[in-house]
């Protein structure tokens, strides 16, 4: 009994008692990353003998930009390279690598009545597309961009959005009501995602 007595003495002091303090080393400069990787905050290059530990350095904004084919001063010394390609048809906008073509009304506004010109020119009986779908059908509860991709799917862009009013929104569910009331498609065609 008096041992029980005493043990929990003991616990009980230790209870209050403070922890040693063990950290991290900050001699280094690192950050411990989500993934659980040492990372540095030294933007500087650093060349190591072993290539994979070597950090190279970071290109500029502008370079960056121009790496993705997004702007800086890209656009305006790819303007003379352009001119021979003048002579085809410029009916569709130029694809980036790999054959992509984003929807007529990318990097435009994308307001009710540019959806409701994507939607009259929508075949549901003809595959999905960039340039064939339906702007109104809605996925895991998201919208489609002007090209007809949805959040977290690769080239989605986050559309021009016009402004809205309790008027612009009256209307819209008009839209919807009057296209509910004769529907073009059906879930499970070609041209729908669902």
């Amino acid at each position: 009994m008096k041992l029980v007595i005493v043990s929990a003495l003991f616990a009980s002091a230790a209870a209050f008692t403070p922890a040693a303090q063990f950290g991290r080393t900050t001699a280094l400069n690192q950050h411990i990353g989500s993934g659980g990787m040492a990372d540095t905050r030294n933007p500087d290059a650093y060349q190591d003998e072993d290539p994979r530990k070597s950090i190279s350095a970071a290109p500029s904004f502008e370079e960056y930009l121009k790496s993705r084919g997004g702007g800086g001063a890209a656009p305006a010394a790819a303007a003379p390279a352009a001119a021979p390609a003048a002579a085809a048809p410029a009916a569709a906008p130029a694809a980036s690598s790999g054959g992509f073509e984003y929807g007529e009304y990318d990097d435009k506004l994308w307001d009710q009545d540019a959806k409701k010109d994507v939607y009259n020119k929508w075949d549901p009986n003809s595959p999905r597309s960039t340039r064939n779908f339906n702007p109104f059908e809605t996925f895991k509860g998201n919208s489609p961009d002007a090209s007809g991709i949805y959040p977290g799917e690769p080239r989605y862009k986050d559309p021009q959005r016009g402004d809205q009013s309790y008027q612009t929104m009256l209307d819209e569910k008009a839209d919807a009501e009057a296209r509910a009331a004769n529907p073009k498609g059906s879930p499970g065609c070609a041209g729908c995602k669902n």
